[in-house]
């Protein structure tokens, strides 16, 4: 397993100078943020020129106000063709693919009224079509679109790993794991991360409570045990809040994880 770490979390004027001090902190690559309005695309030379000099970045997590599976059609197919053009870019780049939720922030049956306005069968009918339309995109670009659960009061569509191993109907299509929500969704981490193993392929890293691993109470060994016995290879990808200097900070949190690996 390797190490990555979240753009914006680097201390650094270009990514260049972000990634010698990831190296330096003791982190393998960096995970890029894609936002809206074909930003993502608009970076492809600074991303190129990143390349060309070492940088490597395997992935993107998309950073959008909306997303595929939102309940207004023209923002559902806004997302689509967002996301169509960040899995292009991150294939030029060599990269694994696009780290995306069904949604985030959009709904909770947890939080009142309680009742979205669009019903089940209606919601797996949208995510299922807006991944089949990004798996072939991905699949023809040799990269995966990776379906990310999050916890129950951000999103109502897409909560557990087995959930999201569903919608996991072409070989484009994936899942990304991330412990923060897992803490609040699963009720054996290590068991859910062992029944997806198949389809598991990237991982985000932080605590049990959004900061930085070390910070909180999860499980690090049993859970980073269980990522190595299922031979998960690819990287833990450090989302999170940081609670210090990123210049202290994130040295602490790398050396913290490498203890378990």
């Amino acid at each position: 397993m390797k190490l990555a770490v979240q753009e914006h979390l680097l201390p650094g004027r270009s990514l260049q100078e972000k990634f010698v001090f990831a190296q330096e902190a003791g982190f393998d690559a960096i995970e890029l943020r894609g936002r809206g309005d074909f930003h993502f695309a608009g970076r492809l030379t600074e991303l190129k020129r990143a390349l060309a000099d070492g940088v490597v970045m395997p992935t993107v997590c998309v950073d959008m106000p909306h997303f595929i599976g939102d309940f207004d059609p023209a923002r559902r197919t806004d997302a689509i063709q967002q996301l169509r053009s960040q899995l292009t870019v991150i294939a030029e780049l060599g990269g694994l693919g696009v780290v995306t939720p069904a949604s985030w922030g959009q709904f909770s049956r947890h939080l009142p009224p309680f009742e979205p306005p669009r019903g089940p069968a209606e919601d797996r009918a949208v995510l299922g079509e807006a991944l089949a339309v990004l798996g072939e995109h991905a699949q023809r670009n040799g990269v995966l679109i990776m379906l990310e659960p999050l916890n129950r009061y951000e999103n109502h569509l897409v909560n557990t790993l087995a959930e999201a191993v569903a919608y996991c109907s072409m070989e484009s299509v994936k899942v990304a794991g991330d412990t923060y929500h897992m803490n609040i969704e699963e009720d054996d981490p290590c068991r859910s991360l062992a029944e997806a193993a198949p389809y598991l392929a990237h991982m985000q890293v932080s605590e049990s409570n959004r900061n930085q691993p070390g910070s909180g109470h999860l499980d690090w060994a049993a859970q980073l045990a269980t990522l190595d016995a299922i031979g998960y290879d690819g990287y833990l990808a450090l989302e999170c809040r940081l609670r210090g200097e990123p210049e202290i900070v994130l040295p602490q949190t790398a050396a913290f994880i490498r203890k378990f690996l």
